[in-house]
């Protein structure tokens, strides 16, 4: 009895000898995906994270509202703190996190992260406009680039407390990737 060499199910021309552990289609190590319990296929995968995609049409834009409202209100507050604002901003961030996973009723989503960070983004743009206003009075006054640095001072605050609420959140709900 000759033994044929076996060969990748997706690139015909690739001998293998490596196998999906869920479904046993040969794969060649291009092919595969290691996971915790194995080699396995990308559609054996992707079939496998469909089971965790729960989220509903109407979870991305309440998690985008959330996440807007909350960046603003939180920033607004943490600018108030100063430098502790920069320590609480990672703390308020999980909070964001997990609000908005109440909202959502637990459910999961893969763009659910991008989408509150972005809705996070939106809710920073009110805290930019102040200082934007006063970048453009400065460049237009007398005085010229004196004011320069004052504005550039103020937009910056805000900015590193959101950022660091915001990627908080994305890290909070992005959960496991294979």
């Amino acid at each position: 009895m000759t033994d044929l060499p076996l060969t990748c199910a997706n690139h015909p021309n690739r001998a293998t000898t490596l196998r999906c552990n869920r479904c046993g289609k040969p794969i060649c190590t291009k092919c595969a995906v290691h996971t915790p319990v194995g080699y396995r296929c990308r559609e054996c995968v992707r079939g496998q994270q469909t089971i965790f995609e729960t989220a509903r049409a109407i979870d991305y834009p309440i998690a985008g509202v959330v996440a807007a409202v909350g960046v603003g209100l939180g920033t607004s507050v943490l600018t108030v703190l100063s430098f502790w604002g920069l320590i609480v901003a990672p703390v308020a961030g999980g909070a964001l996190a997990e609000i908005i996973r109440w909202a959502v009723r637990r459910r999961r989503g893969r763009r659910l992260a991008l989408v509150a960070t972005l809705g996070g983004g939106i809710g920073l743009l009110p805290h930019l406009l102040f200082p934007a206003f006063v970048l453009v009075t400065a460049i237009s006054s007398p005085q010229g680039v004196a004011g320069l640095g004052a504005a550039a001072l103020a937009a910056l605050w805000p900015v590193l407390i959101a950022g660091l609420m915001i990627s908080t959140v994305y890290a909070r709900l992005r959960g496991i990737r294979l």
